[in-house]
């Protein structure tokens, strides 16, 4: 059968936690959801696909980016919500970027590189449209223009990096009334696709990046045999 890692510190009365196995079986049966702390992530092979979910600060912060780290560079699909948005801009801007002090300033306020830092205004408890970019596998996934989205957080991403991450390959594909990111999507990689929405928890199920994402799991060509190795990057 195949398996989702869920990367997190799964918080039984959290509900951007408690709904992620519900979302997924609303999707497919046979699709097995295994929470993984991040403070015990280890070998992550046996996946075929990883979503790191809400809940930060995260009890391993290095960890969950070599997570993340590791998915991308072994084009196994990945999907975020939330503190996933987060922490995969972060690991893009330190890896591929080249921002090696890239940080959150849920963990430090003071570190000189905050490429998500705290929003002007909370989005904790908004439900607000989100605009989806044509061309994108966001576009694709939901099949129209607009959704309307759940979110939770108090941190975004920075716009002062927003120009750098777009310039080595990550692209915008869902913003909201202002214009700003709301998903982003590698597309170069079969499914990298994070939201700083929570759709999860969404009373619509099955959703559909969330359909879209446990398609690209359940695939073929996702074989534990048919992934390389990885690179350094």
């Amino acid at each position: 059968m195949p398996a989702i890692a869920v990367i997190g510190d799964y918080q039984p009365e959290n509900e951007t936690h408690s709904t992620i196995a519900s979302a997924v079986a609303a999707v497919s049966s046979a699709v097995d959801v295994v929470w993984v702390p991040t403070d015990d992530i280890g070998d992550l092979s046996w996946t075929d696909g990883v979503w790191i979910a809400p809940g930060s600060p995260y009890k391993d912060f290095e960890a969950a980016l070599e997570a993340i780290r590791w998915a991308r560079v072994n084009d196994v699909p990945l999907f975020g919500t939330c503190a996933g948005f987060q922490h995969a801009v972060i690991e893009f801007a330190r890896n591929v970027v080249g921002l090696d002090g890239a940080h959150h300033a849920e963990y430090d306020t003071d570190a000189s590189l905050l490429v998500v830092d705290e929003l002007a205004c909370s989005l904790a408890g908004e439900t607000m449209d989100v605009t989806l970019v044509d061309g994108t596998k966001a576009r694709t996934a939901y099949g129209s223009a607009h959704s309307t989205e759940r979110y939770y957080c108090r941190f975004g991403l920075n716009p002062q990096y927003t120009p750098a991450l777009l310039e080595h390959g990550l692209v915008v594909s869902g913003t909201d009334a202002e214009g700003e990111p709301r998903i982003v999507e590698l597309p170069s990689h079969p499914f990298f696709v994070v939201t700083l929405f929570v759709p999860q928890t969404n009373a619509e199920q099955p959703h559909p990046l969330i359909a879209s994402f446990v398609g690209y799991v359940g695939a073929s060509g996702y074989s534990l045999g048919s992934r390389s190795a990885g690179s350094s990057s």
